[in-house]
């Protein structure tokens, strides 16, 4: 059951838009997208850097889909459904694309 502030404080107006647990609750959304966010990069970066036929790119390719497949899920937790824009973004190559979601 959810909790209006004006609930608590029946002097509080419904529409004051003092809704803490609804701003703790975006917080930590923002916060887990941004981590997410960054350690798809850093997982895309470390890929880019390792040269195509050099040994250990498979593993580099997993966790680079692995970390973009969890990024991907918390945009989706957050309302983006969209990721177009981000696979232009971060460069995400089709060889990370096609492992999404694979383990």
């Amino acid at each position: 059951m959810s909790q209006r502030m004006s609930d608590i404080w029946p002097g509080l107006p419904a529409d004051s838009g003092l809704d803490l647990l609804g701003s703790e609750i975006l917080a930590e959304k923002a916060a887990a997208l941004g981590k997410a966010g960054e350690k798809a990069r850093l997982a895309l970066e470390r890929l880019k850097a390792k040269p195509r036929e050099a040994e250990g790119r498979e593993t580099l390719l997993k966790d680079a889909a692995h970390a973009v497949h969890a990024y991907f899920i918390q945009r989706e937790l957050c309302g983006l459904r969209r990721h177009e824009a981000i696979i232009r973004e971060y460069e995400i190559p089709t060889a990370v694309l096609v492992r999404l979601g694979a383990k």
